[in-house]
């Protein structure tokens, strides 16, 4: 036998208290009928049935209160099998981990806001498999398609600059990663939600995605930072905070590319949201745009069905409430 809503017979515990209580009650009443009564003015038969009828009555009202608790606690025993089939949506996410992703023209930085607004998307996922890719000056897929979202999560967690030891920014590796975790998968409707700065250092990001375009990939971009830009604050080998700087010495201002990113999303059949504050922009893609598609079978194989008994449990429980009344 296993338990539907194993957290509700914590309720159990009440059990010692209810009994305290009537116990109490039993008490107060006795008091009540003592002022209108001597007690030693009652044959003691009188007073050891009244006794006995009180304690029958408390053990069925607390037998229903079990009874019930069990109950609502979904009691389930025997099974079937039968095929469980998934629907939703295969969506691989690409993050930038590249040093200009550690500017805070967005808060705390570029990498940990992206970081934040990833696992609010994932609460907001039904059904729906997710993917992660990291990339920097080069990709790495760091979670395949999975609808185990706490593992996607763990791999999300370990997000960082380090992730990929090549520096610079390559956006094309992230699509090429991603056509490559595809495969030749034939689901109708394949995506990416690419979230860059879009400082693309490396590679034809344009070409590529026309080759994604090509294998029935369509590219989401979420642009993150401001046009403006801000310096990127790095840490040394001794752990003290400064700022990036290039071969000649100077200090190194990264700005938000939102061209190339419009571009990216308009020749796969995407779209571009811009990272502003509290408004992300995942939540919209998804909202807007990516729940609207049609989903397909992401799982299918067998699971047990187990047959709900809380109905023998509520029975008896009946039983005791109206044999507390007679």
């Amino acid at each position: 036998m296993q338990w539907g809503a194993v957290h509700l017979l914590h309720l159990l515990w009440l059990t010692p208290f209810l009994a305290w209580l009537l116990h109490v009650l039993y008490l107060r009443r006795r008091a009540m009928m003592d002022k209108f009564i001597r007690t030693d003015l009652l044959p003691p038969q009188a007073r050891q049935t009244h006794l006995f009828r009180w304690r029958r009555r408390a053990a069925f009202l607390l037998a229903c209160y079990v009874l019930t608790v069990m109950a609502l606690a979904r009691p389930q025993w025997g099974y079937q099998w039968e095929e469980a089939k998934r629907q939703g949506l295969d969506i691989l996410i690409a993050v930038d981990v590249s040093k200009s992703m550690l500017t805070r023209d967005v808060t705390p930085n570029r990498l940990e806001r992206t970081k934040l607004a990833v696992k609010d998307l994932v609460k907001d996922l039904n059904g729906d498999r997710v993917g992660l890719i990291a990339f920097s000056g080069s990709a790495f897929l760091m979670c395949p398609l999975t609808g185990d979202y706490n593992g996607f999560l763990l791999s999300l967690n370990d997000l960082g600059v380090e992730s990929i030891p090549r520096g610079g920014t390559n956006i094309s590796s992230a699509i090429a990663e991603a056509i490559k975790a595809y495969g030749d998968k034939g689901q109708p409707y394949k995506t990416v939600v690419l979230v860059t700065d879009g400082e693309d250092q490396e590679g034809d990001a344009l070409a590529a995605a026309r080759r994604a375009k090509d294998k029935g990939i369509a590219i989401y971009t979420v642009g993150i930072g401001t046009q403006e830009g801000d310096l990127i604050r790095v840490q040394d080998d001794q752990g003290q905070s400064g700022f990036l700087k290039d071969a000649q010495g100077n200090f190194v201002k990264s700005r938000l590319n939102e061209n190339l990113l419009q571009q990216i999303a308009y020749v796969t059949g995407g779209a571009y949201v811009r990272s502003s504050g509290a408004q992300f922009g995942l939540d919209y893609l998804y909202k807007k745009q990516l729940s609207k598609i049609e989903k397909h079978g992401t799982e299918q194989k067998m699971q047990k069905k187990y047959y709900e008994r809380f109905q023998w449990f509520l029975a008896v429980a009946l039983v005791a409430l109206f044999a507390s009344s007679f």
